[in-house]
């Protein structure tokens, strides 16, 4: 007799390469889930990278651009801060190629959008890493 397991998930395809997975959700948030089958996760980390994102945008954060002035310190913020930024994938490169360029001013709504831009950029890192260990049946 057969048996069968109702409550466990297919295994990944092995014809997906685990590592042009991760890009994928790395250009396009929820992609790599959506690719594996998890549609639900995949609208999830869509929606979580995505707010913070347009969030940080409408409260005119400024992006990181590094420098080559000021003390190490300083650079490595700026540098930890532009790979943040990237991190987001697509939507970052959308900002920017539509010229999104927030006003030269000081302000804590700007503090604020320039961290929530980071921290999307974080969240989608940390979604890319759960589709390599999906894919790589690491993980459920």
């Amino acid at each position: 007799m057969p048996t069968s397991s109702t409550g466990a998930k297919s295994a990944v395809p092995a014809s997906r390469s685990p590592w042009l997975t991760a890009a994928l959700a790395w250009f396009v948030p929820g992609s790599g889930h959506f690719l594996l089958g998890r549609r639900g996760r995949a609208v999830i980390v869509f929606v979580t990278v995505l707010i913070p994102f347009v969030i940080g945008l409408l409260m005119r954060g400024t992006m990181f651009q590094p420098t080559a002035a000021g003390d190490v310190l300083s650079r490595l913020i700026q540098w930890g801060g532009l790979i943040g930024d990237l991190a987001v994938g697509l939507p970052y490169f959308l900002a920017v190629w539509l010229g999104y360029a927030p006003p030269d001013t000081a302000s804590h709504n700007t503090d604020y959008g320039s961290k929530l831009l980071v921290a999307a950029g974080l969240l989608n890192i940390l979604a890319a890493v759960d589709v390599y260990e999906i894919a790589t049946n690491q993980k459920d």
